[in-house]
C-alpha cells in the first residue's frame, strides 16, 4: 500500500536470526535445569533443617552424611532428620513435582495453557476415592481396606482420578479428535458431581473421619511418614520416570493432531499414556496430601514465559520447579503460626490464585478470549 511502512523489528530480533534466538531458549533452559536442581538440593536441606527444633543446613548435612544411628550424632537429631523430617520432606518434593508435571502434561495434551488437575475434575476425582477410604473403610469398603493395609487409600485415590481422567476423555473425544473445549467443560462438569458426593460422605461421617477429612482437604504434608512415601512414593515416581518420554508426543500435538500424526507421532497412544501418567501422579499426590492447588499451573506456565515451550526441557524443569515451590510453602506453613501449622493448600491458593488471574488478564490482552 502507498505510504505504509513496515513497523521496525525490535532491536534484539534484528541483531539476532530465529534459529539464534530459538538456540538461545535452549540454551538458557538447560541451564534453568542445572539452576534448579542445585536450588532443590539447598532447598532440601534447609527443609530439614526447619521447624520447632531449628537445625543449620551444615548439620543437617553432617547427619544425613552419618547415617541414621552413626555415633557422635545426637539421637534427638538424628530422629528428627531421619524419623521426622526426612519422609515428610521427601513427600513434599515428589508431591509438588507431581502436580507441576502433570500441570506440563494436561496443558501440552489439551493444548491450553490454563488446563490443571484441580481445574478439570481429576483432582476432584481422586478425592472421592480418597474420601470413600476415609468413611467407607469401616463398612462396605472394609474387606479390601484389610487387604490393602496402607496402600488402600493412594490405590482408591488413584482410581478416583483415573475414572475422572477417562470419564473426560471420553466425553471430549469424538470420531478420534478431541475438543479442548468440551474436555475443560466436561472436567468442570464431573468435578462437580466428584465434590457432590464427597459431600455426601462427609455427611455420612462420624467425628473423627470428619476432623481427618477436613485437615485432608485444606492439603497439608504434617500425617506424611515413611509408610505413606512407600504407598505413594512409587506411584509418583514411576509418573515422574515415564513422562519425560512423552516430550517428543507433545511437541508435536502442539501443531495439531493431523500435524502429529504426519510426523509420525501415534497420537491415540500418546494420549492414553498422557491420561495414565496424570491419573497415577493426581491421584497418589492428592492421597499423600489432600488437595493442593494451583502448583500445575503456575509453575509451568511461568517456566513457558521464560524458556520457551519445547517439553524436553519444560516436563523436568517443571518437575524440579513444582518441588521447589512446595517445600518452600511447606517451610512457611511450619513458621507462620509457629507452634501451629498452616495447611498448605492455603497458601497454594493465596499465591496461585492471583497469579491464574494475571494469566487470565494477559491472555485476555492478548485478545486470546
Amino acid at each position: 500500500m502507498p505510504g505504509w511502512k513496515r513497523p521496525p523489528l525490535r532491536a534484539d530480533a534484528q541483531s539476532l536470526p530465529a534459529p539464534a534466538i530459538a538456540g538461545d531458549r535452549r540454551s538458557r533452559a538447560r541451564a534453568a535445569t542445572l539452576v534448579l536442581a542445585l536450588a532443590l538440593v539447598a532447598v532440601f536441606i534447609v527443609s530439614l533443617g526447619t521447624g520447632p527444633a531449628m537445625l543449620a543446613p551444615a548439620r543437617v548435612a553432617a547427619i544425613l552424611l552419618a547415617g541414621p544411628h552413626a555415633p557422635g550424632v545426637p539421637v534427638a537429631d538424628a530422629v528428627i532428620v531421619w524419623q521426622i523430617r526426612l519422609p515428610r520432606t521427601l513427600v513434599g518434593a515428589l508431591v509438588g513435582a507431581s502436580l507441576a508435571l502433570v500441570g506440563a502434561v494436561m496443558q501440552g495434551l489439551f493444548r491450553n495453557p490454563l488446563a490443571d488437575p484441580g481445574l478439570i475434575g481429576v483432582s476432584s476425582g481422586a478425592a472421592l476415592g480418597a474420601v470413600s477410604t476415609i468413611v467407607l473403610s469401616g463398612g462396605v469398603l472394609a474387606p479390601a481396606a484389610a487387604l490393602l493395609g496402607a496402600y488402600a487409600l493412594p490405590l482408591a485415590a488413584f482410581g478416583g482420578g483415573l475414572l475422572a481422567t477417562l470419564l473426560i476423555y471420553r466425553i471430549g473425544t469424538r470420531g478420534g479428535r478431541s475438543s479442548v473445549a468440551l474436555l475443560l467443560l466436561a472436567g468442570i462438569a464431573l468435578g462437580a458431581f466428584a465434590a457432590a458426593g464427597t459431600g455426601l460422605l462427609v455427611f455420612m461421617s462420624d467425628d473423627n473421619q470428619l476432623r481427618d477429612i477436613t485437615f485432608w482437604s485444606l492439603g497439608g504434608l504434617a500425617g506424611a511418614n515413611w509408610t505413606k512415601l512407600w504407598a505413594a512414593g512409587p506411584m509418583m515416581a514411576l509418573a515422574l520416570l515415564a513422562a519425560p518420554f512423552l516430550a517428543r508426543g507433545l511437541n508435536g500435538i502442539v501443531l495439531g493432531e493431523a500435524e502429529a500424526f504426519h510426523l509420525g507421532i501415534r497420537v491415540q497412544a500418546l494420549k492414553r499414556v498422557s491420561i495414565l501418567v496424570v491419573a497415577l501422579a493426581t491421584g497418589a499426590a492428592v492421597a499423600v496430601s489432600g488437595t493442593i492447588g494451583f502448583v500445575g499451573i503456575v509453575v509451568p506456565h511461568l517456566l513457558r514465559l521464560g524458556f520457551g515451550p519445547d517439553h524436553r526441557h519444560l516436563l523436568p524443569n517443571a518437575a524440579l520447579g513444582g518441588a521447589i515451590l512446595l517445600l518452600l510453602a511447606d517451610m512457611a506453613a511450619r513458621l507462620l503460626v509457629a507452634p501451629a501449622e498452616l495447611p498448605i493448600g492455603i497458601l497454594t491458593a493465596a499465591i496461585g490464585a492471583p497469579v491464574f488471574l494475571w494469566i487470565l488478564l494477559r491472555r485476555r490482552a492478548l485478545s486470546d478470549f
